[in-house]
């Protein structure tokens, strides 16, 4: 059986293969974030192709030891402690029996090392790595071990070719000692907006931030800057939209910075009535310290919506400085009054603004799931038809 493409011609030069993917969490995780979306885009349209695809991935309270999820076979292992301390062992008898043509590691939190306890093909597909960022988000402990476990990826991975999803972090593993010649770059892709949308029609004084509420995402940043905001927009709206751990910090932030009576935060959405809301934004703004890519940056564009981001790993990929919005300072540059000025310099409905607009729909449109799912499945095929060195 051949495989389809993206244009649903059959593909007869990659056969139907047995995949592994392990990767945290999967989709219905709680703390599931852009990384699962990601995955689960990607390997749904291959399960639809022919491939057979197995993921394997964390319990949470209630949750199915075994499901499936577009067509992929999820199952569950347990508390984290135990999914890492089983896992080599599960994956070994699953390559010893033929169950698997290639393992697919997912690089986002902490490194699987399967390269060392498997012997089977292994494609790294490369989110992003943490490195120093993980001090803003756990406590000090967690983070050590973290960057500790991430030195050893260099020498583990030398001959592991990688799927990275931005330059971004094709730079970052270069700089970390991966050959570049073993490292592909391929964005994700972005799903249908819900409304089309006309980029001269008048938009609320809103602006928004959609993610994770964590740590090292510094949301308090659009607070703060939306608190200077106030003066020269009275009737501006900031709009929080996603789940995380420092919801509760930030509603204490919103109301000490006298912001409590225009600032919602809408918890998770659905992603028609997230579309709704970004469609009624005027700018979408990410201060996070680092990110693989920006896939919520493009989502925005999709809407017509411009954004300013920190000029950070990933982000710097997903904006075009000066086109689709505006980069601000760097990793640890918080200087609010920069922030500001950038925000508020897209808070005018005037014709550079929508010329704006427009460059966000034109930039979105290069981004398609079907695209990104030809390219994991070549890298897929060529890993598992390389000779081991």
């Amino acid at each position: 059986m051949a495989s389809a493409t993206a244009s649903g011609v059959p593909s007869p030069t990659i056969r139907p293969l047995r995949i592994l993917v392990l990767n945290e969490r999967d989709p219905e995780h709680p703390r599931a974030g852009g990384a699962e979306i990601h995955v689960e885009r990607i390997f749904s349209r291959l399960a639809a192709r022919g491939h057979e695809v197995h993921w394997l991935s964390t319990g949470f309270l209630a949750a199915e030891k075994r499901t499936e999820i577009s067509g992929i076979d999820v199952q569950r292992r347990g508390p984290l402690p135990f999914y890492y301390a089983t896992l080599p062992l599960g994956v070994r008898r699953r390559v010893a029996r033929g169950e698997v043509d290639v393992i697919v590691e997912c690089l986002n939190k902490l490194p699987f090392y399967a390269p060392l306890w498997v012997d089977a093909p292994v494609l790294s597909l490369c989110h992003h790595l943490f490195g120093g960022v993980a001090f803003d988000q756990v406590a000090w402990p967690l983070a050590t071990a973290v960057v500790i476990a991430e030195a050893g990826i260099p020498r583990a991975y030398r001959r592991v070719p990688f799927l990275a999803i931005s330059d971004s972090t094709a730079v970052d593993l270069e700089a970390r000692g991966i050959p570049r010649r073993h490292i592909s770059v391929s964005p994700p892709g972005i799903d249908p907006g819900a409304y089309d949308v006309d980029p001269a029609a008048t938009r609320p004084p809103r602006v928004t931030y959609v993610g994770r509420l964590e740590r090292y995402k510094r949301v308090d940043v659009l607070l703060r800057a939306g608190a200077r905001l106030v003066e020269a927009v009275p009737d501006l709206e900031l709009l929080v939209i996603g789940k995380g751990t420092e919801r509760g910090n930030l509603e204490d932030l919103a109301r000490d910075l006298g912001l409590e009576g225009r600032t919602r935060f809408t918890g998770f959405v659905e992603d028609r009535e997230r579309d709704a809301l970004l469609a009624g934004t005027r700018v979408c703004v990410f201060p996070s310290e680092k990110e693989g890519w920006g896939l919520t940056v493009i989502e925005a564009n999709a809407l017509g919506t411009p954004v300013v981001a920190r000029d950070a790993p990933g982000l710097r990929d997903s904006v075009r400085h000066e086109e689709t919005g505006l980069l601000v300072g760097s990793e640890g540059d918080d200087d609010i009054d920069a922030w500001t000025r950038a925000i508020a310099s897209l808070m005018d409905e005037d014709e550079a603004t929508l010329a704006v607009r427009t460059r966000c729909l034109e930039w979105a449109g290069h981004f398609d799931w079907d695209r990104a799912a030809d390219d994991m499945e070549h890298a897929i095929a060529a890993a598992a038809a390389r000779e081991r060195e």
